[in-house]
């Protein structure tokens, strides 16, 4: 289990910008490897398109790890991405920014999708309480699956 800090990530900062996006870029490759499909949007935008992306973001230390979210018109929380560095699998980083999110925006009601064929996002998920609410596909034989609690 990880102890690193998490803290709220300024995307003004270049820095931070430009780790964010690289990290992503690594996760992102990964689940479009699960799951067969390429064109995950995060995976192909921009630094200045992420910079103007609108979610708010935490982060650990060093950046192994992120997740972003917003807040709907009806309270629900909409996590956004939730990534961690390859390197850095398995090592409770999501569960981590997972317990610091919902420490610092609780909600009655949470919402995130995630690729049908990505199993480990899927089996987090589950663990902390989400459940299946449909699916949408994305392409040919390639679904995301929502989820929420």
């Amino acid at each position: 289990m990880t102890t690193l800090p998490i803290h709220r990530l300024d995307l003004s900062d270049d820095d931070t910008l430009r780790g964010l996006w690289q990290l992503q870029r690594a996760a992102y490759a990964v689940e479009a490897r699960l799951i067969g499909f390429d064109a995950i949007p995060p995976l192909h935008e921009t630094p200045d398109e992420l910079r103007a992306c609108g979610e708010s973001f935490l982060g650990t230390e060093g950046l192994t790890g992120a997740v972003s979210w917003e807040r709907l018109e009806d309270g629900t929380l909409d996590i956004c991405r939730l990534v961690v560095h390859p390197s850095a699998h398995r090592s409770g980083i999501a569960s981590a920014l997972l317990d610091a999110l919902d420490a610092l925006e609780p909600a009655d009601r949470t919402v995130v999708s995630t690729g049908t064929a990505n199993l480990p996002a899927m089996e987090l998920y589950r663990r902390r309480g989400f459940v299946p609410t449909g699916t949408r596909e994305l392409a040919p034989g390639v679904t995301m699956t929502l989820l929420a609690r």
